[in-house]
Parts: structure tokens; C-alpha cells; sequence
């Protein structure tokens, strides 16, 4: 399983970052796939997962990103995105994709099922 993330970059605060998530080695549909952040200094912050479509589980969201990102996947793609908007300097850090077998997602515990796999990308949102 190899996860390539791309996407982060600098933007100014209230602007939109879409981050990718390409996937080899694995059929991602049939896959749960999420994200992580890390910012210097703190703990690592699950913030969104995809259920896989073999499985009854849905979405979520952090309560910190909940109604600005939006987790997808194209299946075609093979990809993963993470729209995110409404970029606040708090959304600076280090983002990571991960992804599980036939998971799904329900509430923040899901987050601990995922394996982070491959490189993050780093978002900068200045003020």
C-alpha cells in the first residue's frame, strides 16, 4: 500500500486548499480513507474519515474542521481529496492520508483504525 498526499501550500486565512490523496497498490473504494494533521508542538488530530463502500459506516469530521472540509474519494482516480475552506491559521500543520480495509467511519475513535501511510504535505495558512 503506497499513499502519495499533495496538495498543501501557503494561503492567506479564509482561503481554500484542496489536498490529494493518490492511492497504488490497493483498490481505495473498497477502503476507508482520513486524514491527519500534525502541528509543531502538538499531538497528532484525526480530522476526517471516509467509510468504505463495503462497509455501513458513514463520514466524520472533527468538530474543529466540521462545515468548512469535505472528505471524497474518486473511485476512477483512485484518489482521495480533502476540499478545505475557510482556512484559519489554527489549520497550519503537517496533513497525512491513511486508510484501512473495509472500514467504516463513525465518531473519533474511528480515527485510531487508520494506517497513516507515505508523506503529509504541509498547509500554511497565515493571518
Amino acid at each position: 500500500v503506497q499513499l502519495q498526499a499533495s496538495g498543501g501550500g501557503l494561503v492567506q486565512s479564509g482561503g481554500s486548499l484542496r489536498l490529494s490523496c493518490e492511492a497504488s497498490g490497493i483498490n481505495l473504494e473498497t477502503y476507508a480513507v482520513g486524514w491527519f494533521r500534525q502541528a509543531p508542538g502538538k499531538e497528532r488530530e484525526g480530522i476526517s474519515c471516509l467509510s468504505s463502500s463495503t462497509s455501513d459506516g458513514g463520514t466524520y469530521y472533527a468538530d474543529s474542521v466540521k462545515g468548512r472540509f469535505t472528505i471524497s474519494r474518486d473511485n476512477a482516480k483512485n484518489t482521495a481529496y480533502l476540499q478545505m475552506n475557510s482556512l484559519r491559521p489554527e489549520d497550519t500543520a503537517e496533513y497525512y492520508c491513511a486508510v484501512a480495509p473495509g472500514y467504516g467511519c463513525y465518531d473519533a475513535l474511528s480515527m485510531y483504525g487508520l494506517d497513516i501511510r507515505g508523506k503529509g504535505t504541509q498547509v500554511t495558512v497565515s493571518s
